[in-house]
C-alpha cells in the first residue's frame, strides 16, 4: 500500500494535504525524498503513521502527546509509558467536561434571561464579557 505522492497519501490516510505538509515541517512525519517524477513515495508505514496521527488528533491528543506516543511506539514494551500519557490525557478530558458543563449552565441561564427579557442589555453578551462563572474565573 505505497502512495505515489502526497495526494495519494492524503486519500489513503484521511489527512488533508496541507496538514501532511505541516506535519512534515514540524517533524511529526519524516520529509521523504522525491522520486524522478518529483513525487514523494509514501510507504505503508508512512500512511499508517498519518492514520495514527489523524486518529490521535480526533481523540484530542496534542501534537506533543502524539510525538511522545510515536517515540514510545518504537520501544520494545511501551505499554506502561503509553498508559501514563493516555491517563494524563483522560484526566484533561474529564476536567474539560467539568468546565464545559459549567459553561453550558452559564450560557443556558443567559439564554433564558435573554428570551424572558429579564434585564436591560443582552444577558449573553454580559455573561461573556464578565467572565463570571467561566472555568477560568
Amino acid at each position: 500500500m505505497t502512495a505515489n505522492g502526497i495526494g495519494a497519501a492524503s486519500e489513503l490516510s484521511g489527512c488533508n494535504i496541507e496538514t501532511i505538509r505541516y506535519y512534515e515541517r514540524i517533524g511529526l512525519v519524516p520529509k521523504l525524498p522525491r522520486n524522478a517524477s518529483r513525487y514523494r513515495m509514501y510507504s505503508a508505514g508512512d500512511v499508517q503513521r498519518l492514520v495514527f496521527i489523524r486518529r490521535a488528533r480526533e481523540l484530542g491528543f496534542t501534537l506533543d502527546e502524539i510525538r511522545a506516543l510515536l517515540r514510545l511506539a518504537d520501544m520494545a514494551d511501551p505499554c506502561a509509558a503509553v498508559h501514563d500519557v493516555a491517563a494524563g490525557h483522560l484526566a484533561d478530558i474529564r476536567a474539560k467536561i467539568v468546565d464545559l458543563r459549567k459553561m453550558a449552565r452559564l450560557l443556558a441561564k443567559a439564554v433564558r434571561q435573554c428570551e424572558a427579557g429579564e434585564q436591560a442589555g443582552c444577558p449573553v453578551i454580559d455573561a461573556l464579557s464578565s467572565g463570571v462563572g467561566t472555568p477560568e474565573a
